[in-house]
């Protein structure tokens, strides 16, 4: 794929107000998820659950691009349709997830560092030829007392960019997804140099790489307060701060920026999005979208809970937690939306 081609999908994916379905949760987080609403641990479940997604009528209304995992971008719906053939002929992008997870980072008590490059090549030319056309990877920063370190930062931006070169090799748009992660009694301030850390060393990596920046979205944390911080900032004040630190380390040449919501409960992450695009769209350099899983995902599943009965009142709440991210996209999500 030549560069403009590349930056065409990757701008075609956060363009207008849709943005990306993230449903490459794993195996076991996926079962961890259906454990908690009692639904059967299953290969059937899990398919029977993401066909409830991929046919939901409308979604690309919503929604751009689908990350899938490497078990879902195999399966089919009941009828023997690929789901991969599914969201493309409803005008979505299938994507794919290609990290095999993070893991103990050696020499760094309490660090990961993500791992899976050894044979991504030769997965991607697979994919390729299953219909992917964008992929994912994901770098998880945990803060505590003296981290992260600048270790973890180094080995972990240093990870993305080698597989964003991959990518970009293989005619993929690379989401590079750099988390900090909410865990913790840490302060917005807190997140907030640490994400800008992160995000230097990553941009850094990512040149150093020779990775075409206008061919890659980047898939960050907003910056808050850590969960169990006392002090939990507005959604103003956290819009502000997050726009704030993108502007000092992203550069203007990326397509856009497509928010992790990072298990923030539902209405938050639409109103957090909302309150940026609200107070920045005018002056942003890149647009501010969204790349979600349980911020979409998690009211259908409760609804759902397995059974066959409850499909469409599960992907009628799906479209409603797409639309409202579709509406907070260009600051006219409220929440009055919530109770339509």
């Amino acid at each position: 794929m030549k560069a403009q081609e590349l930056s065409d999908t990757a701008r075609a994916l956060v363009a207008g107000d849709r943005g990306i379905l993230a449903m490459d949760e794993s195996t076991s987080t996926c079962n961890r998820r259906f454990a908690k609403v009692g639904i059967p641990e299953t290969v059937e479940a899990r398919r029977a659950y993401r066909e409830l997604i991929v046919t939901a009528p409308g979604l690309a209304e919503s929604i751009s691009g689908a990350i899938l995992f490497d078990e879902t971008i195999r399966q089919r719906a009941r009828d023997g349709t690929p789901f991969v053939k599914i969201l493309a002929e409803a005008g979505i992008t299938p994507g794919i997830k290609v990290d095999m997870g993070a893991k103990d980072l050696a020499g760094h008590p309490n660090e990961k560092v993500t791992e899976g490059l050894d044979g991504l090549r030769g997965r991607f030319a697979e994919y390729s030829q299953m219909g992917a056309r964008f992929a994912k990877w994901r770098a998880a920063i945990a803060l505590g007392p003296g981290l992260p370190s600048r270790g973890c930062i180094e080995a972990n931006a240093h990870a993305l960019a080698r597989y964003a070169a991959l990518c970009q090799e293989a005619d993929f748009v690379p989401i590079v997804e750099a988390e900090v992660l909410m865990d913790g009694d840490h302060t917005l301030e807190r997140c907030r140099h640490a994400t800008e850390e992160l995000l230097r060393a990553v941009f850094h990596q990512l040149f150093t790489q020779r990775v075409l920046v206008e061919g890659t979205i980047l898939k960050p944390n907003m910056v808050v307060p850590g969960l169990s911080c006392p002090r939990q900032e507005t959604v103003e004040e956290v819009a502000d701060a997050t726009v704030e630190t993108l502007l000092r380390a992203a550069p203007a040449a990326v397509p856009g920026i497509a928010f992790l919501s990072g298990g923030q409960p539902v209405e938050l992450a639409s109103a957090r999005l909302n309150a940026m695009n609200a107070r920045f769209k005018s002056r942003a350099p890149w647009p501010l979208a969204f790349s979600f899983a349980r911020a979409i995902q998690q009211p259908a599943l409760e609804v759902w809970a397995g059974q066959e009965s409850n499909v469409k009142a599960a992907q009628q709440a799906l479209l409603h937690r797409a639309r409202c991210n579709k509406a907070a996209r260009i600051g006219a999500y409220n929440a009055a939306m919530e109770r339509a």
